[in-house]
């Protein structure tokens, strides 16, 4: 498979040639698909799928065009070659745009080393669907737990390659294995749910489909008859389920094409400190075993480890080949791609430094405040870094978890927030975010 997706994009490159392109870049991307849902113990959906996406980006002097199908025959390829260089002659001209230098180019292509493929066989529907059901009969084992909303088992496999008229040519494959369950305790308005899942690259790493129900059901059961929190300024926890979107927001900011759109609240920071000294903000993209690690970016760049932030000073932004041009700056090899659009800087696997004591021993030293399991909605301003969503979690009274907590918001600055945070050491290495939970000092609050 890998060799025709090669074939298939030499096959769009060579298109593009013959319809007047002067340079161009292709990907193909196949993926297999199954998902397996159990509910009250009976199958309730299994679905499959299969497919092979095709997308070609032509350059005509400085003006491009991106055109994509899922048809990959010979008359959709030179139609999609035609149909690209006609939109690029019409397009406006952007002066940034552009393949990499040849001298750029990845040369390290092979991916064996990142471990990212389960070569055992795909795994059979009726022992995804077993998976399921086991997982959902432990969480309806756990005290209180009035029915679980859904059990899933999901496999996944995905190949990629990318061919360019720079002389790239590189691919990669992954598997994926993932298991969830979603709880439900109480009945009518007072019904609180939780969940717990595991996805990983090899079947062997997940985690038991039991321990997966019996955390879900536990969970549900801990929020049962959740208030709303006082309203105050307190210390807020973020436990390491929620922590990551914290840093997900500095990255959001810290992206080239926000820069480039003069709209991010980190304008002019670079060489200032946004982190608490000795935390380092690590991109690590040559993880093994674990799902998006690559050697090469969406324009073949070849990929490396990289400190955003450097004892919390912000070293840069994250940029592709355009984005880079445009700020007279080099590229991160961030560029992330699919087959209907141009590349876009993007960040990969991220690492916060830890700190040395426990999420417990953060919540003794609380005293009385909020511990956040869970997030929803966001009003995020870009150009300022004010922040406010709304939480649900746990109170805290004298170092101890109270009692549950819903329909509260947290509210704060970004700028201000993040230069207080204090990591706890329970990240999870396997994450595609090695983040652990996240206090800050004080926040405010608005609940009851």
């Amino acid at each position: 498979m890998t060799q025709s997706l090669a074939d298939l994009t030499h096959r769009l490159i060579e298109a593009a040639k013959a319809a007047g392109a002067d340079a161009a870049d292709s990907v193909a991307i196949a993926g297999t698909s199954v998902s397996i849902d159990v509910r009250n113990s009976v199958l309730e959906e299994a679905q499959r799928s299969e497919g092979t996406d095709i997308g070609l980006r032509v350059f005509v002097g400085n003006r491009s065009a991106n055109v994509s199908a899922s048809d990959t025959s010979d008359r959709t390829i030179e139609e999609m070659a035609v149909r690209a260089v006609a939109m690029a002659g019409v397009a406006p001209e952007d002066p940034h745009a552009g393949l990499a230098d040849p001298s750029q180019l990845a040369t390290q292509l092979d991916p064996t080393r990142l471990d990212l493929v389960d070569n055992t066989p795909e795994p059979d529907p009726a022992w995804m669907e077993e998976q399921a059901r086991v997982s959902e009969a432990a969480a309806l084992a756990v005290n209180g737990v009035a029915q679980a909303q859904s059990a899933t088992a999901a496999y996944g496999r995905r190949q990629v390659h990318l061919s360019a008229t720079n002389g790239f040519s590189g691919g990669y494959e992954s598997t994926g294995h993932t298991l969830s369950t979603v709880a439900i305790a109480g009945t009518g308005t007072e019904m609180e749910r939780d969940y717990d899942f595991d996805s990983r690259i090899h079947l062997s790493d997940r985690r038991d489909a039991a321990e997966i129900g019996r955390i879900a059901g536990e969970r549900a059961v801990a929020r049962h008859g959740a208030q709303k929190p006082q309203t105050g300024t307190y210390p807020v926890l973020f436990d390491e389920r929620v922590a990551s979107s914290l840093i997900g927001h500095l990255l959001s900011a810290s992206n080239g094409a926000a820069i480039a759109r003069g709209s991010s609240w980190l304008m002019g920071k670079v060489g200032e400190r946004v982190l608490p000294a000795g935390i380092d903000l690590i991109e690590t993209p040559h993880r093994a075993r674990v799902s998006g690690s690559r050697l090469f970016d969406g324009e073949g760049l070849p990929t490396q480890d990289r400190k955003i932030i450097d004892d919390g000073v912000l070293t840069g932004w994250t940029l592709d080949l355009a984005t880079a041009r445009k700020l007279g700056l080099t590229s991160t090899a961030s560029a992330s791609r699919g087959t209907s659009g141009p590349p876009s800087p993007s960040n990969t696997h991220m690492t916060l430094t830890q700190g040395n004591q426990t999420r417990d021993d953060l919540i003794r030293e609380m005293g009385t405040g909020l511990l956040i399991t869970s997030m929803i909605g966001s009003t995020i301003n870009p150009n300022t870094g004010d922040y406010s969503r709304g939480a649900s979690g746990f109170w805290i009274e004298n170092g101890e978890i109270a009692y549950p907590v819903n329909e509260c918001t947290v509210a704060g600055n970004l700028h201000d927030m993040l230069a207080r945070i204090i990591p706890a050491n329970d990240a999870k290495p396997h994450l595609s975010r090695v983040i652990p939970s996240l206090m800050i000092d004080k926040m405010t609050l608005a609940g009851a």
